[in-house]
């Protein structure tokens, strides 16, 4: 029994190792390629490390858009929507777990079939309202239609309802109303359902190119993504500076998950048991 365990388990560490190589390697070859010349980059056969290590991709990119403001302009629209979004995610979340009102359960369900519709479907109608409020090439046109999302209400839901119901009724006898329960007792029980929440928000803003695309028009205002399909989408293609801006465009996604990889996965873990 003893051996069949112990054959099992390194079976498994063997099978940990081939997938965590096949998702670092692509990504520490991205890193190294990026430092490569024109000619590096299309050699063949190709080669793993440079031969000659340059940052003349990164100066191409910096000459070519303006990067930095691209990213500046993504990390207030990532940062600002993950903000706004997670609390009233969070807020409506304990709202359809925790209070009693006429409607809930329909209501519910409504918010449930947003997920259904695809975006391309809504995509004129947010163009004009949008366009009618003045709010076209700003940081608030993009960051209030997507103040809260359908998901985000369906998670945190979920991590509420998980909770012991006498919580909520020890802090009503201590005289508490709504607002503070939720603040007070709810949050600091939620932290990984946060965390969990915030790394799928912002990761999904900082990656989407259709949505801020449309809804600005300068280049001032552009995000990453956007100026990335700019960059590649060039009538030559350079390899480089697209591998360079790619590093650029996923380095701060890496960095933050590595530092909030511990309640992302225990987010995972703690959503799968719930209903």
């Amino acid at each position: 029994m003893s051996k069949k365990i112990s054959v099992g388990q390194a079976a498994g560490k063997i099978l940990t190792i081939v997938v965590a190589a096949t998702i670092i390697l692509p990504i520490f070859w991205l890193l190294v390629s990026s430092f490569k010349t024109d000619a590096g980059v299309i050699s063949y056969p190709p080669t793993f490390f440079p031969s000659e290590w340059t940052i003349s991709q990164y100066l191409y990119v910096g000459r070519s858009i303006p990067i930095f403001q691209m990213l500046k302009n993504t990390i207030i629209f990532a940062g600002g929507t993950t903000i706004i979004s997670v609390f009233f995610d969070s807020l409506a979340g304990y709202a359809f777990a925790r209070m009693q009102f006429k409607g809930k359960n329909l209501l519910f369900s409504i918010i449930l079939l947003t997920m259904m519709i695809p975006f391309q479907i809504i995509m004129t109608p947010l163009y004009i309202e949008v366009y009618k409020l003045g709010l076209l090439d700003t940081y608030a046109g993009l960051i209030l239609p997507r103040a809260a999302s359908a998901y985000g209400i369906y998670m945190m839901r979920s991590f509420y309802v998980g909770l012991p119901k006498s919580l909520e009724e020890a802090g009503r006898i201590e005289g508490m109303g709504e607002f503070r329960i939720y603040w007070s007792l709810m949050v600091p029980l939620c932290k990984p359902a946060f965390a969990s929440l915030a790394i799928f928000h912002f990761m999904n803003n900082w990656n989407d190119l259709l949505y801020p695309l449309m809804l600005t028009s300068s280049s001032n205002m552009r995000t990453l993504s956007a100026g990335l399909a700019v960059l590649v989408g060039n009538k030559v293609i350079k390899y480089g500076p697209t591998l360079a801006a790619t590093v650029i465009s996923i380095l701060p996604l890496l960095i933050l998950y590595i530092f909030f990889q511990k309640y992302f996965v225990e987010g995972v873990a703690t959503e799968g048991t719930k209903e």
